[in-house]
């Protein structure tokens, strides 16, 4: 699924690469979409090229190729696959399976459930692609818990790292300061820290390359609290 600004983006490339055979500049980009620098349009560029919809091509200026097109752009449907986010209460569909004791009393295995954004938002499937071990007493609270592989870099100085499996406990409320799974607009999923500001909630990225996200407060949606981290070298 593609935000508005996303698949606007994608729809202006596409036009001018029929039309003139190369890809618009970024300030082209930026003046298309009306946004005031071009580090948004950077992440709509990463987040299109992490969707598979476009490529970027080294050591070449103005190398961006669409790869693909979504059915409102005239693309192919997509046949046996549909991305969905986490639902936190999961009101139609099964929760995930719970974490269960393994072989000893200090250890537990907990499903992961696919992939989570710590950069540009992403969507984070529903669906359990393998599990993992994790010690007894990384598992806190009362309620489900899960894991995620982490996808980007946003949240390094949290000491979160690209390629990171985050174990989650699900729960739909969060204090300021928490590191949470969030739902953004019903469509996207991202590992930020909460922040209540009045009507507002600000998703805090822990890396000063990417802005802080200041969201109205019903279209954020708390799906988890960060509660271990697995590291793999």
């Amino acid at each position: 699924m593609l935000t508005k600004k996303q698949l606007d983006l994608l729809a202006f490339i596409h036009k001018r690469v029929q039309r003139d055979g190369v890809p618009p500049s970024f300030d082209e980009m930026k003046l298309a979409l009306d946004l005031r620098s071009k580090s948004g349009i950077h992440r709509l560029i990463t987040a299109l090229e992490e969707r598979g919809f476009i490529r970027r091509l080294a050591h070449r200026a103005r190398a961006i190729e669409v790869v693909k097109l979504p059915e409102s752009l005239g693309g192919a449907p997509q046949a046996g696959f549909t991305p969905r986010v986490i639902e936190g209460d999961r009101p139609d569909a099964p929760p995930p399976r719970a974490a269960r004791m393994v072989s000893t009393s200090e250890a537990l295995e907990v499903p992961v459930m696919g992939r989570i954004a710590a950069g540009v938002p992403i969507e984070a499937i529903n669906h359990m692609t393998h599990s993992v071990t994790v010690p007894g007493g990384m598992i806190s609270g009362k309620g489900e818990h899960y894991a995620l592989e982490v996808k980007g870099d946003s949240m390094i100085e949290a000491g979160i790292n690209d390629g990171d499996v985050v174990v989650i406990r699900e729960t739909n409320v969060a204090d300021d300061g928490d590191i949470v799974v969030a739902l953004v607009e019903d469509s996207e999923a991202t590992l930020k820290t909460f922040r209540r500001k009045g009507a507002t909630i600000a998703l805090e990225a822990a890396n000063p390359a990417y802005e802080t996200r200041v969201l109205p407060a019903d279209q954020v949606k708390v799906q988890g609290r960060l509660v271990g981290l697995i590291r793999t070298y």
